[in-house]
Order: C-alpha cells, then sequence, then structure tokens
C-alpha cells in the first residue's frame, strides 16, 4: 500500500470508527456488531504502524497510550469553575425563584437537569481536536488529565466542526460499572470504593492510563464556557449545540416556565432516581437566557442564576453501641457515636459526630439506642433522632467527663461556647493535632509527614512540639517502620525545604486560634516579620482590615505566652524563616502604577501569563480586577481568542491592551 491510499483508508476508518463509537456510547445504539469495530480498529493500528505519520492524536486508536505519569501538572481555568448554591426544600427553590423575579421580571424561564454524581471536568477542543482535560480542582487551578479523559469513550476526540471551544462536564461511573469494580476488589482482598462517585473520581486521578481505561467511566457535558463565543442565546440551545458537535449530554432535562413546573419535576426524580443506571444527587436549575445570566452575575464562589436541589438524605436504623471522645489541636472536646456498621448512601458507616454534650441532651441519646441515621449533605453521617418506642431499659445515660481523657486536666466550659475544652498546652492531644496541622498543605507543606508519620513519631516521643521536626536525624527515621532509606530523605529534604517557606505559611501552621490561611496572609503583609506581629498591640490589629475584635485579640494573647515565645526563639535557632517574601499590595492612592485606581477587565487567553498570575500582578500596583466590560471600566487586557468582551469594550471606547503591553508596564 503507497502513501496516497493509506491517507484514504486511515481517513475511511476515522469516519467509521468516529461513527459507530459515537453510536454506541452516546447514542447507546449500536450499528454494527463489536467484532467489526473490533476488525476495523485492526486495520488501522496495522496502517498506522507501517506509515507512523499517519497516526493523530485525533485517531480512534489513541484513546489509550502513552507512558505512566510522574505526576499530573496544574492547569488553570481561564474562566472559573464555580460551585452551585443548595437548595434542600420548596421554600428554598420559591426563595431562589423570588430573587430571580426581583432582578430581571417575570419573562425568562428555567431548564432543570439531572445533577450527575461524579467529577466535574473541563475538556479544551482546538479546530475540533480534543487538546486537553482538567480536574475542577478548587475552582480556578485543576489537575491535567488528559490521558485519562482520553479512555472515556464517549467524549470525542473530534468534534464534527472544526471548532475551538472549552466544554464542561460530569464524568462518572455507572452503577454496572461500579459494581463489577468492588467484585473484582473484593475477590483480590481489597477495600472496596464506597461510592460510584469515590470510584470515578479515584480512576481519573491514576497515574497509568489505563487503569483508569479498565475502569469504564462515562461522562455527561452539562455547559460551554465561554458561549458568548459561539453565537448560542440560552443554555438550552447551547445543549443542543453540544449534541450537534458530538458530544454526550444528558437527555433527562426539561425547560420550565414558572417554579411550579420546577419542583413538579424535582419531585418527580426523587420518586424516579433509583431507576437510573448512574447515581445522581439532585437536579440542577439554572436560568435559561445567557443575556438574563450575565445580569444575574455571580458571587466569588456561585452563580446567582443556578442553584442545585440536593435530594433528602437517605435515613437508615442501626443501633449506637458506645460513644468515645476525641481532643481536637485546640483542645475542644468531641464525642462521636460508634455504630453496628451499616450502608448509607452507597457506603459502610460506623461512625457518627455527636458535636456536643448539649446535643447528646437535646436529643436524649443513650448508649444502646437504636436510632436514625443519615448523611448531611449526601457525605457526613450525623444522628437524626432515638427511636425511644424500641428501648429495652438496658440503655444506659452517657455524661461527658469532667477531666480531659488524654491529659486528665480538667475541663471548661468557655462563656458562649457550647463545647468543653481541655485548656492544658501540654496536654497530648492537642500537641499531636497541632503537629498535625502544621505540617498539613495550606500551613508548612511538608510532604510525607501525613497524620499516621506524625503519630508514630509522637508515640516513640521523637517531637513533642513542632520546633522538634527540625532535630530529627536520620539515625531516628531509619529505624522506624515503614520508613526506608529513600522515604527518610526524602522527609529530612521536605523538612529542611520547609524553613524557606513564607512568613504566612508558619502563621497558619502555628495554629492560632481564629487565623486562618487568609488572616495569615494579610497579616505576614502588614507585619513583614514574626517580631513586628508578636510586639503589636490590639488597637493597631483591629486597625487593619479583615483583622476583629476576637482575632486581634487571640493573637495578643497567643504571643503573651512565655511557651510561644520559647518556641519561636527554638524555630528561629533551627533556620526556619520568620519574614514575609511575598510582594505587598498597595493602595490606590500610594501607588505611582499606571494601573493605580483602575478597574481593569481580562479577557482571552495569555500565553505567558496565567488569569491568576496577571490579576494578583494588577491588584499589587493598586489596580482592581472586573468580571465584565462596563462604561466603569477603565483598561481591558485582551488574550487570544478574546471574545464578547473585547466588541463590547471597542463599542464603549475603553482602551485596550494586548498582553506584550501588558507586560512591558508590569516589567516597569
Amino acid at each position: 500500500m503507497d502513501l496516497q491510499t493509506a491517507e484514504k483508508e486511515v481517513k475511511e476508518l476515522h469516519n467509521l470508527l468516529n461513527q459507530y463509537n459515537y453510536e454506541y456510547h452516546v447514542l447507546d445504539n449500536p450499528s454494527v456488531p463489536d467484532a467489526e469495530y473490533d476488525k476495523l480498529m485492526q486495520k488501522l493500528l496495522e496502517i498506522e504502524e507501517q506509515f507512523p505519520q499517519l497516526k493523530t492524536p485525533d485517531s480512534p486508536s489513541q484513546r489509550v497510550g502513552g507512558s505512566v505519569l510522574d505526576a499530573f501538572e496544574k492547569v488553570q481555568h481561564e474562566i472559573p469553575m464555580l460551585s452551585l448554591g443548595n437548595a434542600f426544600n420548596e421554600q428554598d427553590l420559591r426563595d431562589f425563584d423570588r430573587r430571580i423575579r426581583q432582578a430581571v421580571g417575570d419573562d425568562f424561564s428555567y431548564v432543570c437537569e439531572l445533577k450527575i454524581d461524579g467529577l466535574a471536568v473541563s475538556l479544551r477542543y482546538r479546530e475540533g481536536v480534543f487538546v486537553q482535560g482538567a480536574t475542577r480542582g478548587d475552582g480556578t487551578t485543576g489537575e491535567d488529565i488528559t490521558s485519562n479523559l482520553r479512555t472515556i469513550r464517549s467524549i470525542p476526540l473530534r468534534l464534527n466542526e472544526n471548532v475551538s471551544i472549552e466544554v464542561r462536564g460530569e464524568a462518572f461511573m455507572p452503577k454496572r460499572s461500579f459494581e463489577a469494580l468492588n467484585k473484582v476488589k473484593e475477590d483480590k482482598g481489597e477495600e472496596p470504593f464506597a461510592n460510584p462517585r469515590n470510584a470515578a473520581a479515584g480512576s481519573l486521578r491514576q497515574l497509568d492510563p489505563r487503569i483508569a481505561a479498565s475502569r469504564n467511566l462515562d461522562i455527561f457535558l452539562y455547559a460551554i464556557a465561554n458561549p458568548e463565543e459561539t453565537g448560542v442565546a440560552s443554555h438550552s440551545e447551547g445543549l443542543d449545540f453540544l449534541d450537534h458537535l458530538g458530544f454526550k449530554s444528558n437527555k433527562e432535562r426539561k425547560k420550565c416556565g414558572n417554579i411550579e413546573e420546577v419542583i413538579e419535576f424535582v419531585e418527580s426524580w426523587v420518586e424516579k432516581r433509583p431507576s437510573l443506571p448512574y447515581e445522581i444527587d439532585g437536579i440542577v436549575i439554572k436560568v435559561d437566557s445567557f443575556d438574563q445570566q450575565r445580569s444575574l452575575g455571580t458571587t466569588a464562589k456561585s452563580p446567582r442564576w443556578a442553584i442545585a436541589f440536593k435530594f433528602p438524605a437517605e435515613e437508615v436504623v442501626t443501633k449506637l453501641v458506645d460513644i468515645e471522645l476525641s481532643i481536637g489541636r485546640t483542645g475542644v472536646v468531641t464525642p462521636t457515636a460508634i455504630l453496628e456498621p451499616v450502608k448509607v448512601a452507597g457506603s459502610t458507616v460506623g461512625r457518627a459526630s455527636l458535636h456536643n454534650e448539649d446535643l447528646i441532651r437535646e436529643k436524649d441519646i443513650k448508649i444502646g439506642d437504636i436510632v436514625v441515621i443519615k448523611k448531611a449533605g449526601d457525605i457526613i453521617p450525623e444522628v437524626v433522632k432515638v427511636l425511644e418506642d424500641r428501648r429495652t431499659g438496658e440503655e444506659k445515660d452517657f455524661a461527658m467527663p469532667t477531666h480531659c481523657p488524654e491529659c486528665d486536666s480538667e475541663l471548661v466550659r468557655i462563656e458562649g461556647e457550647v463545647a468543653l475544652r481541655c485548656i492544658n498546652p501540654k496536654c497530648p492531644a492537642q500537641i499531636r493535632e497541632g503537629l498535625i496541622h502544621f505540617v498539613s498543605r495550606d500551613a508548612m507543606n511538608i510532604d510525607g509527614l501525613g497524620e499516621k508519620v506524625i503519630s508514630q513519631l509522637f508515640a516513640e516521643k521523637l517531637i513533642e512540639d513542632v520546633a522538634d521536626l527540625y532535630k530529627l536525624t536520620y539515625e531516628q527515621l531509619i529505624g522506624l517502620e515503614r520508613m526506608g532509606e529513600k522515604s527518610v530523605n526524602n522527609l529530612l529534604k521536605a523538612i529542611e525545604a520547609s524553613k524557606e517557606n513564607s512568613l504566612e505559611k508558619l502563621l497558619f501552621g502555628l495554629g492560632i486560634r481564629h487565623v486562618g490561611a487568609k488572616a495569615a496572609k494579610t497579616l505576614a503583609q502588614e507585619f513583614d516579620h514574626i517580631d513586628h506581629l508578636s510586639a503589636a498591640t490590639f488597637e493597631h490589629l483591629i486597625a487593619i482590615n479583615e483583622i476583629g475584635d476576637k482575632m486581634a485579640d487571640s493573637i495578643v494573647t497567643y504571643f503573651e505566652l512565655e511557651e510561644v515565645k520559647e518556641l519561636i526563639e527554638e524555630l528561629k535557632l533551627a533556620g526556619v524563616n520568620m519574614g514575609y517574601k511575598g510582594p505587598k499590595p498597595v493602595s490606590a492612592e500610594e501607588s505611582d502604577s499606571i494601573f493605580a485606581g483602575k478597574t481593569v477587565v481580562l479577557t482571552g487567553k495569555l500565553e505567558q501569563l496565567t488569569r491568576n498570575d496577571a490579576k494578583e500582578k494588577i491588584e499589587l500596583l493598586g489596580g482592581k480586577i472586573s468580571g465584565s466590560v462596563s462604561k466603569k471600566t477603565d483598561l481591558v487586557i485582551a488574550g487570544e481568542e478574546a471574545g464578547s468582551k473585547l466588541t463590547k469594550a471597542q463599542e464603549l471606547g475603553i482602551e485596550v491592551w494586548n498582553e506584550e503591553k501588558l507586560l512591558e508596564e508590569l516589567n516597569k
């Protein structure tokens, strides 16, 4: 076969295989037997082996391939993947409807869709070819899982049109695939997955795409990231456009003219939910018109034009066999119900939080009671109520202890709080939990020091406070269980590297009460060094934006403690950085930058900066970033494939820069 003939054959095979794949995995209506598909695929593989130059990224043969990854690369979402606000009952839906009517009037419609219980992902296509797939992550930064998403056969590698587009969807594991996977795991003596959502997420985070391919995942696409660039005017039109391009959307959707129709749709699926071949955990309701969506806008976390109705949690009955107590890093004593294991919402539950003593009294919970439990939000197990008519008289009252179960110090209840606390700073449980917090990702981020390792080091008396982490030696670690030479060396390197962290990481890691990660950064930027912060007065602290009375009082009290002063000195001697290393924002009044006091809109794709990098740099120079173009906009930064925002800026006569101009000004 010559090259010209091979090219023609490959093109025909691509068309046939893509058609048969679409019929089987999207339409669920195959037109040829599996054997015919396999025969054509084998023929394609043979031609590609003979003519490697004909093997393209969108070839049906490229579903599974490539080497095992070392790690997933980070991906910045140019358009954030926002989460949805929740509704739990009919009144919540009516309140949502009222807010929409107040904002846009009565002339609008809703689209209702099933809320698939899986993993949110984003797919990018360039001129019709699939080029990248990513997880949602925190909404602004996800992970590149392209090689794993390629294995999902309902994701087209080439679209029906040569468009450049980004779409969002939910990857999931069908019930049949979930049951088959867990049977294999059980046969091997491995722990089964708790539910299809966990199984799907675990499968897509495998570094070997062959594992993901074996899990038989599926996907429904539900949104276009930047719909104004496609010419469609509404969400329902957008879903039809996705179908036209060859994507798989969920057909169990309905356009509703009013909230009564929405409620009727929701109620119908509460009953029909178990009949589906995949898991759903609610219904998503969206305002259909894109113009009205833009008018309604978004909050920092979620769109105002959409809401997710969450199905009532499944309730089951089991026996409460005991109540255990645990001490957190702030000394709070938390009671936990120990249950006879029971399956709830797809996973086996043996424990449920009882929160505090007041809740136990309010619900009249006794050891030995038969109780009703559910998973709040389908996630966290909780005791709903006691079935008093099933009591036998053998149940036992539970009383909270007067002394800490870990250190035997007297427990106290601080005025205005419901929780009991151990206030002994030397309490082993608090120290252990504080150590776990100190090494966590948002704090000092010491890789390899997880909860189990910390507990092991603490039990062996190798560490008693966070300063002891920086005194650990190779000789101390190599003798511990599950600690080989490579693990020890990697751990010591991670501990050494953490000394260079900026001040905000250390402040958050120290676990000062009421000081979260955001407040820690604000304090680090304001005071620049821990010595300056430790000397700060209450008045100075409350004068800082975002620092309230409680937090200010907690900070002053913390740094007055002698043991804290000693700890800081020990950390300094160990070489831990005490200063802020990041850039400091300036106010518009203080800045002489061209961005000072200006409202800036970013649109399109930037090549040398991520959207977040550009936003941070502009804000540090006194600028304000806005998500939409209006008469109040001073400047628009337009990257590649800039769409309607650029057009609107041009219509309003607003100054527009390209990325080159932006970098030039930033470098000044």
